[in-house]
Formats: C-alpha cells, sequence, structure tokens
C-alpha cells in the first residue's frame, strides 16, 4: 500500500473540517468587526481582543465562553487567554480534524448524555475531558473553562 504524500494529507485534512472552519471564519469576522486581532500559530487562526469579551458577555450564560474552536479557528476573549489554552484548544482542533463536520453533533449528544447521566454537560462533555487531558501542566483548567 502507498503512503499518503504529506502534502495531500494537509489538503485533505483541511477539506475535511472546512465546514466548520467556515463557520469559524463567520465568527472570526465578527469578532475581527469589534476590534479583534488576528494571528495564525501553527496553521490555525486565532482571533481575540477587541470588543470579543463584550459580545462574549451578551450570549445567554450557558453559552458562554473564554475560547472556542471550530475547525482551525479558535476564537477568545483576548491573546494572552489564548496562548494559555493553546494547548486544550489544539486537542479540539485534532478532534474537528478526526471527526469533521460529525464533530458538532458527537459534541452536543456527549453533553446531552452527560446531563441525562447526572452529570455536568461541560466537565463531563467527552471531549472536553480529552482536551484537558491533552493540557499537561501547561494550563490552568480553570482558564480555559467557559465564561460565567
Amino acid at each position: 500500500m502507498t503512503a499518503v504524500p504529506r502534502k495531500l494529507r494537509t489538503v485533505l485534512k483541511y477539506t475535511w473540517v472546512a465546514p466548520a472552519t467556515l463557520i469559524g471564519l463567520l465568527a472570526a469576522i465578527l469578532a475581527r468587526a469589534s476590534g479583534g486581532t488576528l494571528v495564525t500559530v501553527d496553521g490555525v487562526i486565532e482571533v481575540a481582543g477587541g470588543n470579543v469579551g463584550g459580545l462574549i458577555s451578551r450570549l445567554p450564560p450557558m453559552l458562554r465562553f473564554n475560547a472556542i474552536t471550530l475547525g482551525h479557528i479558535v476564537i477568545g476573549i483576548d491573546h494572552d487567554l489564548l496562548a494559555r489554552c493553546r494547548a486544550h484548544e489544539r486537542v479540539h482542533v485534532r478532534q474537528y480534524e478526526r471527526w469533521g463536520v460529525l464533530f458538532f453533533p458527537l459534541y452536543l449528544a456527549s453533553s446531552v448524555l452527560q446531563a441525562l447521566r447526572g452529570g455536568h454537560f461541560y466537565l463531563d462533555n467527552y471531549f472536553e475531558r480529552q482536551a484537558r487531558a491533552g493540557e499537561g501542566q501547561t494550563t490552568s483548567h480553570d482558564v480555559c473553562r467557559p465564561a460565567q
């Protein structure tokens, strides 16, 4: 069996994640329009700062976040927070690369299942547990938790 060339693997990976990344790009445009700045780190676009935190604070409490990954886009309150949460958010990027657009319903299903079991919809979510495990010692778990 012939190995898939590295360049082709990269193209396939970004294509598989493209639907989620497009949603992330829409959020990034809104964040950028609110004064957020954009940087690219290891092939992932990070947008933060400006009035991003103000926009997030207008969301219903259950939907608020400090940082969120949508495909190859990460939106956060500020760039310092994104740097501290980078390991956590990169686990989510790899999850998107594995599951593609299926990540959305799988993540939601995990949250619903945990809530039905009496657990916490976010803290006990399989994908969040995996991301916290991938943080290593570089991240405070409280930093990457949802904003309250």
